[in-house]
């Protein structure tokens, strides 16, 4: 069905030259690519534009501004012109068209030559400041266009943050539309409240507004659904992944714990690559951290057991670690024990569980062959890091400027494995990693089993995130 054509609502960033009105507009436009960001004033030299276009139509156009710098000196040539002190819009546009006023007051121009053709605009605050005359003074040289205007207090989660100051100061010069903000934070919360408020005062543009944030909670919902089923994917993937090896072969059986090493890594770098995309970052917002990555790469073994202890992840009871280990059962076998201690200790110790005699999946059942597949405990800090890749991008503002730090999140640690999880690792047809993977229904179930359980833990985490 086609969307009634609405009207389109132009809509200014400005303020002060530095106070992050870049980074806000890369915050609501979901895009780190908009504009340039660095930590010197004046970044911004033109006015630039960007749309919000929901199914192919622009309903809103943001517009990103140079800083204003002189409002003080633009207030005293306006106090030394003659005619009416009451006409703001009127003054404004003899400033514009005086050529001397121009060249001088090259900056606040283009800022007010925008406001008079604008329908709203956003004055960003740097609230790490102190409130300073020539910040009120802009407010006062703004509010002669003639335009509604709401305030947003910029980086309010910094330490340094002085919004009650900047609240009251407001208050006293009668501009109360104010919003707490921080662009380096995502909030899909708090951006609705900036549209919220610019539909109250806007009557004319509300189906406007209320068509952008039904739309972009629409869309922040199929994010997160195909952000958890990509993770689900990846796991039955890695779950049901399996390899042959030759037991009296050393030689054959370290190429197939390499081999598995190495498809596995790159499944789970897949997925990575496909949350980042998602979420519209890049592999240059990762540094070695907690995740933990180098370079956009994870930089942890998840093959190692000293990286599934730190990380809170116990190896399964009935698996022997270590060269010396004699025996080991993986869940995946159904209580099969196998001999070969060296073989067997080396491969666990390495994350990865041995099966022999599996039933045949891949067609054989061949006399003195293994199949080696990925520990139970792999699975479990596979699953763990994936979640907090995603409740990273979740919190991530585009504006951010810093290497990506995950929050901590439950970890699976003590959790028993999903159903559809432990069903994959019975079922070696259902891993796109393996040679004779074949179309299933029942993978495809899996999955959709699996993304509802995720889903289920990225929810219960949200709700205990806003309770506290």
């Amino acid at each position: 069905m086609t969307r009634k054509a609405l009207p389109a609502l132009d809509l200014a960033v400005v303020g002060h030259t530095n106070t992050g009105k870049t980074s806000l507009v890369r915050t609501l436009l979901h895009r780190r690519d908009f504009g340039d960001i660095r930590n010197r004033a004046g970044t911004t030299r033109q006015v630039a534009s960007a749309p919000l276009v929901v199914d192919g139509q622009t309903l809103i156009t943001l517009y990103d501004s140079p800083g204003l710098e002189d409002a003080p000196g633009v207030i005293d040539w306006l106090d030394r012109q003659p005619g009416t002190r009451h006409d703001g819009p009127e003054r404004i546009h003899g400033l514009l068209t005086d050529p001397q006023a121009r060249e001088r007051f090259d900056h606040e121009v283009r800022v007010l030559d925008l406001m008079l053709n604008v329908d709203v605009a956003l004055y960003v605050v740097d609230v790490r400041e102190p409130v300073l005359e020539k910040y009120l003074d802009e407010l006062a040289v703004l509010a002669l266009c003639g335009r509604p205007l709401l305030v947003v207090l910029n980086f309010v989660a910094s330490g340094y943050a002085r919004e009650s100051d900047w609240r009251d100061a407001l208050a006293r010069t009668g501009l109360h539309m104010v919003l707490p903000f921080d662009a380096v934070i995502r909030d899909p919360a708090t951006e609705r409240r900036l549209f919220e408020k610019l539909t109250s005062q806007l009557d004319d543009f509300a189906p406007t507004l209320e068509a952008w944030m039904e739309a972009r909670a629409d869309e922040e919902h199929s994010r997160l659904q195909a952000a958890v089923e990509t993770i689900a994917e990846m796991l039955i993937d890695v779950a049901a992944a399996q390899r042959l090896a030759e037991l009296d072969s050393e030689i054959d059986r370290a190429r197939a714990v390499n081999a598995l090493h190495r498809t596995v890594r790159e499944r789970e770098q897949a997925c990575v690559d496909t949350l980042l995309d998602l979420y519209r970052f890049g592999r240059e917002d990762y540094a070695e951290d907690d995740l933990p990555t180098s370079e956009g790469q994870w930089g942890e073994d998840l093959f190692d057991p000293d990286t599934l202890r730190h990380h809170g992840i116990r190896t399964s009871g009935h698996v022997g670690l270590g060269a010396s280990a004699g025996a080991a059962v993986d869940v995946a076998t159904g209580g099969l024990s196998l001999g070969a201690g060296t073989l067997i200790g080396a491969a666990v110790g390495a994350g990865v569980g041995l099966v022999r005699g599996f039933g045949g999946r891949f067609g054989d059942r061949l006399a003195g062959r293994v199949r080696l597949m990925v520990t139970e405990s792999t699975l479990r800090l596979l699953a763990w890091r994936q979640l907090q890749l995603l409740a990273g991008l979740r919190q991530r503002g585009h504006a951010s400027q810093a290497p990506l730090k995950a929050a901590e999140r439950e970890r699976w640690a003590e959790k028993k494995l999903p159903a559809s999880l432990i069903r994959a690792r019975r079922q070696p047809e259902w891993s796109a990693l393996n040679p004779a993977a074949v179309p299933d229904s029942g993978r495809a179930r899996a999955i959709v089993e699996l993304g509802y359980a995720l889903r289920q833990a990225v929810d219960e985490e949200s709700a205990r995130e806003t309770a506290t």
